[in-house]
């Protein structure tokens, strides 16, 4: 596969994996989450690769989710609400090597929910967090959900989505979604030293205690299977396309009126 959304590159025992739309806050589209999926097989199974780092070009946004400009009661791409999240977000679970979200800008959306997903994340000063989905007519009734509650508690968790706040780096460290902040100069510093001491680590080790720690939580892909069943019927309804519409009009959206 030749990339066009992502750029990969491998060298001394880490594979960086960077979504390049900066002109669109690294939002995804179909295309873009084949090219990850395709990356993310690469670099797993790379004996040579031992950390993967996932990032977003740019300094605005390390991903800010699905791109609304590709979205129309279903996205661009295949899968079941036209984005093959599934896979993505299992790939980077099922892969035996530690992945480490890269976060700069914006951690939005679906972006907030792959750092969710990304066995560390650290990020700079001024990186920011939150969702978005109720805001547009979407959510994300999986990992992005549940396994968020596993990271930062219930009642946090249902903040997060009721609310679609926005929290700084500090606050998301605070409550367990990132591991480290730093100042935005030293983030790859920072990176690679994390990187360092991983790779002077037992790989098989590593892989069976991912292994392990997915185990706890695996059901949870039974239920996005579910959750993205229900959530291309709601892409069907007047109710999330009013979201779209608003948010590609620049306008506040008026849900109420839409539902049943």
């Amino acid at each position: 596969m030749t990339y066009d959304d992502i750029l990969y590159d491998a060298r001394d025992g880490v594979a960086r994996i960077t979504i390049n739309r900066p002109d669109k806050y690294n939002a995804f589209r179909g295309q873009t989450c084949d090219e990850l999926i395709h990356a993310f097989n690469r670099a797993g199974w790379d004996k040579d690769i031992g950390v993967i780092v996932l990032g977003g070009a740019g300094d605005k946004a390390f991903c800010t989710g699905g791109d609304q400009s590709a979205h129309e009661g279903s996205y661009d791409g295949r899968g079941t609400i036209g984005l093959p999240i599934e896979e993505l977000h299992s790939i980077i679970r099922d892969v035996p090597k530690p992945v480490i979200a890269r976060v700069q800008g914006f951690a939005i959306g679906g972006g907030n929910v792959l750092a969710t997903l990304c066995d560390l994340t650290i990020a700079s000063e001024s990186a920011i967090f939150g969702q978005v989905g109720p805001k547009v007519g979407s959510v994300d009734p999986g990992f992005g959900t549940a396994l968020l509650a596993r990271s930062v508690g219930e009642k946090k968790a249902r903040e997060i989505w009721y609310l679609c706040r926005r929290y700084t780096a500090v606050q998301a460290m605070e409550m367990g979604l990132v591991n480290e902040v730093v100042a935005d100069d030293a983030l790859d510093a920072e990176i690679q030293t994390w990187c360092d001491e991983i790779l002077d680590k037992s790989p098989t080790a590593i892989a069976i205690a991912k292994r392990s720690f997915n185990a706890d939580t695996d059901s949870i892909r039974g239920i996005t299977g579910l959750g993205m069943q229900m959530l291309k019927l709601y892409y069907d309804t007047e109710e999330s396309k009013e979201g779209v519409s608003a948010f590609n009009e620049k306008r506040k959206p008026e849900f109420r009126k839409y539902q049943r």
